[in-house]
């Protein structure tokens, strides 16, 4: 009788009952409150292991961090039986968050969850201890061969300090190729082809869409920085001469005052306008003014109260890191941190008192105030538009950081005349202008890592390539695939999306001119600054407020009244240093040869 009960038990079909809207709901209040934990578990460890790097600390860190990635990995997966629902449009995004939630998101098997993070770790570790050490009893950090880069003169110390930074790299190659095995096997259990396609899925457009329009913004700033680069090609080559600058138009990478050539202000004294004397140097007025680390950033808070924000909390002073340790090392690249929701907001860096970190530290505060501004929406809409909207924020501020705003804070006394706007802009364009070549390869380089496109044997040669192509530089030596050059950008081994920062110098200028306009402000676009305007303030917080909650568009929108990426706000800043570069380009090659 049993036995017959059974059969007939086992002949019924079982269906599960299909999921529901309201069923992916609850999936999704559990997954957020699920994540928010464990993310806030994984923010205080990560900070330990940055700022207190050691054997425990690393434990902890790649401990949290494999908890929070494998919870992620487990949830998305699990999330894929809504895929096929009508959802409405806020919980559809949601669901597209919580698979974008890790940059490299765990495989299924929990070995391999582990050595990923274990990995990550390991990678993140490696780059903040780094040092180059000539001899036993001299070593170098990566904050001393960056002084070296900026002051020196003489190309031979330039090589040196250039390639012996390169020295700490060659050790990750192995783990970061394993890194990228581990990390397209947890994308590809996601439904992705691969970790670029990932990355590449979170703006509001397909992949190939999102390479489509980064290259049509570099189209449209190619020009640009064609002229910018003839221009200093040709100063340098009149420091250093023909035999050092070489004769295929490329710009030795170490001669550019920066380790990575993307960034040229600290060459701005072999490259000034001939027979200028600078107004004001801004490194020099803040020591004579007595500013230190701590004023530093009060500095920075100053201009974002000043739009009607509210001061930052006084955990904000107690937590933060402002000072790199005697006694400890630290990861010193400065980074700005939301360890609970808005609640406990900190910054890390090993502040220098000059210009380059007066302008960083608005960046970083412009992470700062966004991360509060959406602190009430859900945990999966805390964030950004998109990555380089949280980028862009505080170097929109930045921008207003004219010798108008200067002088109203007192770090000079008058407000240069008009002669020495080419000056001006010509130590921005230093700046922003030759960045914007290295913020679009480095991406570059890792989409084609994660596809397979580029093959480990290949990693530095397909590095260099790029390099060449985009930013018109050479390495300078020989560089062979015994050297992993890539390692020696923070943003390779800490596992940073880069294209955000490409994104961030268009969208910054694109938002600084929207805010000029709302200012009411009549003249060149580059002397624009809105330091004290609430109705600037406003309507950044209105923007800031709406998180990842809507798509891109929509808070481009509310900001600038536009809908599509735009670099036109770069050319209008530039414009009269583009025609000062063309008249002094006359007669001068411009371009290099990339082959």
């Amino acid at each position: 009788m049993i036995t017959h009960l059974l059969s007939l038990l086992l002949a019924i079909p079982s269906h599960a009952a299909a999921p529901t809207p309201v069923d992916a709901q609850a999936f999704m209040d559990k997954a957020e409150l699920s994540m928010e934990t464990l993310g806030r578990r994984s923010a205080f460890s990560s900070w330990m292991q940055q700022t207190d790097i050691n054997y425990s600390t690393e434990w902890l860190a790649a401990d949290a961090d494999n908890a929070y990635s494998a919870e992620a990995a487990k949830l998305a997966h699990e999330a894929r039986q809504y895929d096929k629902l009508k959802l409405p449009a806020d919980l559809a995004r949601k669901f597209l968050a919580l698979k974008l939630t890790v940059t490299s998101p765990a495989p299924p098997d929990v070995k391999e969850q582990k050595e990923l993070s274990d990995v990550k770790v390991w990678l993140d570790s490696m780059y903040g201890k780094g040092k180059y050490c000539p001899t036993p009893d001299k070593c170098q950090t990566l904050n001393d061969l960056e002084d070296v880069l900026r002051d020196s003169r003489d190309p031979k110390v330039l090589l040196d300090a250039w390639q012996g930074w390169r020295t700490i790299s060659p050790v990750m190659r192995p783990k970061y190729e394993r890194f990228v095995e581990l990390s397209n096997r947890g994308s590809q259990d996601l439904g992705f082809k691969d970790t670029a396609d990932l990355w590449r899925s979170g703006y509001d457009m397909t992949p190939d869409q999102f390479s489509a329009e980064v290259d049509r913004l570099y189209v449209q700033l190619k020009p640009l920085y064609d002229s910018l680069h003839a221009y200093v090609r040709r100063r340098l080559q009149d420091k250093y001469g023909k035999d050092i600058i070489g004769a295929d138009g490329l710009i030795p990478e170490q001669l550019t005052g920066n380790m990575w050539g993307q960034s040229w202000e600290n060459i701005y004294d072999l490259v000034k306008p001939p027979k200028t004397t600078p107004a004001f140097d801004l490194t020099e007025q803040l020591k004579k003014n007595k500013y230190d680390e701590n004023k530093m950033v009060k500095a920075g808070e100053g201009f974002f109260t000043s739009l009607g924000f509210d001061p930052l909390p006084a955990t904000f002073w107690e937590r933060s890191l402002f000072t790199k340790p005697r006694d400890r090392e630290v990861v010193c690249h400065a980074s700005a941190w939301d360890v609970e929701n808005s609640q406990d907001l900190r910054i890390k860096m090993c502040i220098k008192i000059n210009t380059e970190d007066f302008v960083t530290i608005h960046h970083e505060l412009g992470h700062n105030f966004y991360q509060r501004a959406y602190e009430k929406q859900p945990y999966f809409f805390r964030g950004s538009a998109n990555d380089g909207f949280h980028e862009a924020l505080g170097d929109t501020i930045a921008l207003s950081v004219t010798p108008e705003y200067l002088k109203t804070v007192g770090l000079i006394d008058k407000v240069p005349g008009a002669e020495g706007d080419i000056d001006l802009l010509l130590q921005k364009a230093l700046e922003k202008v030759a960045f914007q070549p290295f913020g679009l390869l480095v991406d570059k380089w890792r989409w084609d890592v994660f596809s397979g496109k580029t093959k480990p044997a290949d990693y530095n040669k397909a590095w260099w390539d790029l390099v060449r192509k985009y930013q018109g530089l050479k390495p300078g030596n020989e560089r062979t695939e015994k050297d992993f050059d890539p390692g020696a950008k923070y943003h390779i081994p800490g596992n940073t999306p880069y294209a955000r920062y490409f994104l961030a110098n268009v969208y910054q200028f694109q938002f600084y001119r929207a805010l000029c306009k709302l200012h009411g402000h009549t003249g060149p676009l580059h002397r624009c600054s809105y330091y004290g305007d609430k109705a600037v303030g406003k309507r950044l917080n209105d923007m800031m407020a709406m998180g990842a909650s809507r798509p891109w568009p929509d808070a481009l929108e509310a900001a600038t009244g536009q809908r599509e990426m735009d670099a036109t706000a770069i050319i209008e800043y530039f414009a009269p240093l583009k025609a000062w570069l063309d008249e002094q380009n006359k007669g001068q090659a411009i371009g290099w040869k990339a082959d």
